[in-house]
């Protein structure tokens, strides 16, 4: 009687799997917070990743302008230099991690190292918001990777989420609090009664927002991240240039304190929604949020972000948008997807944009601020309290959905305050386009009931 062969079953060896078997070489052009952080994070837990990863993860070489410094954080054994293209272009690096911030010079590296067939990790939001498109293009022609997880909200996987946890939906929205320095200053605003000034200033004392903080104040950290989670999420190229952007410099106090009277939280909120037929509302404003919304429970420098598919709901993914170790399980997080495509075609990786390029649709227009529809808030002031329904009243004639009008309460504004100061309308709208309401508050600043500037924010309720 005849015997089949024995099968051993061990892996046969191969030069893919041969391959397979040595450590990932990893080049990093900066060592400061988040080359510093991705360092000592690899090092401490280099046996659990090679476990995740299928093989070893090694530095191999960094580029840094301080070499002595370089070497504290590295040691002996990892090559160092002072030239950037050298590590883009080493022939001994598998992927290059771009962790020095910027654009320019940042864009040149990155696209020197996918020429050179390397893959490329960054956390590095605003390079992909500017130059994003471009830098997936050469990557896809060159048959290489680009992993950005830690340039959106750092240790949260929000970019894997969407790009492969929520494949089977449709997502009809994204949103959230993806800029810890805004969420600080608001919370402080909140909750101690700061005004915008004196909240920077506590947020600067303890490191949350930087010498210049005009990035986060003003918007565009934010408007840089929720351009790639529009792109993620509804397979349209990066459009940083078209989101509307505004930030919290002008946010006053008294607004912060009427918002809580009314029932809301006012938070800096990324938004990106997908009106079928229409285009993709891509904006970053602050807003009034209700307080009993789950994002409005998200305090001081956390950030949070939430999607609806038209399978799953309501998702929300919640965690620290901040700080070196942090991004750094971020970027590792990336150099294992990078360890595990040994041997993968680009047709079997998980997209750059989570949808393969072919599908990306170009046509998919960012909708002009006009266009926008949401709830919206109003503080009037008046010269006296009695003209409080003739505010809403005429607001009525101009087309505006009146949902709700009061008074300031006295306890609401601040302390020795005028009686005009005090007579202040508050007015909650249902949705309507912003021309509209653009148009309402133009006339009604000419208004005889009218005492001052007329101060509007929107309203996000964020449905399920």
């Amino acid at each position: 009687m005849y015997r089949d062969p024995v099968q051993s079953l061990e892996p046969q060896s191969s030069p893919a799997s041969a391959l397979a078997t040595r450590p990932l070489r990893v080049g990093m052009i900066g060592i400061g917070t988040v080359g510093a952080g991705t360092f000592r994070v690899l090092a401490r837990n280099q046996a659990l990743v090679a476990a995740r990863a299928g093989r070893g993860i090694k530095l191999v070489v960094v580029c840094a302008r301080s070499l002595a410094r370089a070497m504290s954080v590295v040691g002996k054994d990892v090559a160092l230099t002072n030239d950037p293209m050298q590590v883009a272009t080493h022939p001994d690096v598998d992927v290059l991690v771009e962790a020095a911030g910027g654009t320019g010079p940042a864009r040149e590296w990155v696209l020197a190292a996918i020429r050179a067939g390397k893959h490329v990790v960054t956390a590095n939001k605003a390079l992909l918001a500017e130059h994003g498109n471009e830098i997936f293009a050469a990557a896809r022609q060159h048959g290489v990777a680009v992993a950005y997880e830690g340039a959106v909200a750092v240790s949260i996987p929000i970019i894997k989420a969407l790009r492969e946890g929520l494949t089977a939906n449709r997502i009809e929205w994204v949103a959230g609090i993806i800029n810890g320095t805004t969420n600080f200053i608001l919370s402080k605003m909140r909750d101690e009664g700061l005004g915008f000034a004196e909240a920077l200033a506590q947020a600067q004392a303890l490191g949350y927002a930087e010498a210049d903080p005009t990035f986060d104040i003003e918007g565009i950290d934010a408007a840089h991240k929720i351009t790639l989670l529009a792109a993620n999420a509804f397979g349209m190229p990066v459009r940083f240039a078209d989101a509307q952007v505004e930030g919290i410099t002008r946010l006053q106090g008294l607004d912060v304190a009427c918002a809580e009277q009314l029932g809301y939280r006012i938070k800096l909120l990324g938004v990106a929604r997908h009106r079928q037929g229409e285009g993709v509302e891509l904006r970053v404003q602050p807003a009034l949020v209700p307080a009993t919304h789950l994002l409005a429970q998200v305090n001081g420098s956390m950030n949070a972000v939430m999607v609806k598919g038209d399978a799953a709901g309501v998702t929300m993914f919640y965690g620290a948008g901040a700080g070196s170790e942090q991004t750094a399980s971020a970027v590792i997080a990336d150099l294992v997807d990078m360890a595990r495509l040994e041997g993968t075609t680009a047709a079997q990786r998980v997209p750059h944009q989570g949808f393969h390029a072919h599908a990306v649709d170009e046509r998919l227009a960012v909708l002009p601020r006009a266009a926008v529809h949401t709830r919206h808030y109003l503080r009037v002031p008046v010269h006296t309290a009695q003209q409080v329904e003739a505010v809403g009243a005429w607001l009525a004639t101009q087309h505006v959905p009146v949902q709700r009008v009061e008074l300031a309460c006295e306890k609401t504004l601040p302390a020795g305050s005028s009686p005009e100061a005090q007579a202040q309308v508050l007015v909650l709208t249902d949705a309507v386009a912003q021309a509209t309401i653009d148009l309402a508050v133009h006339a009604l600043a000419a208004h005889p009931a009218v005492a001052g500037p007329v101060v509007t924010l929107r309203v996000e309720v964020l449905e399920g």
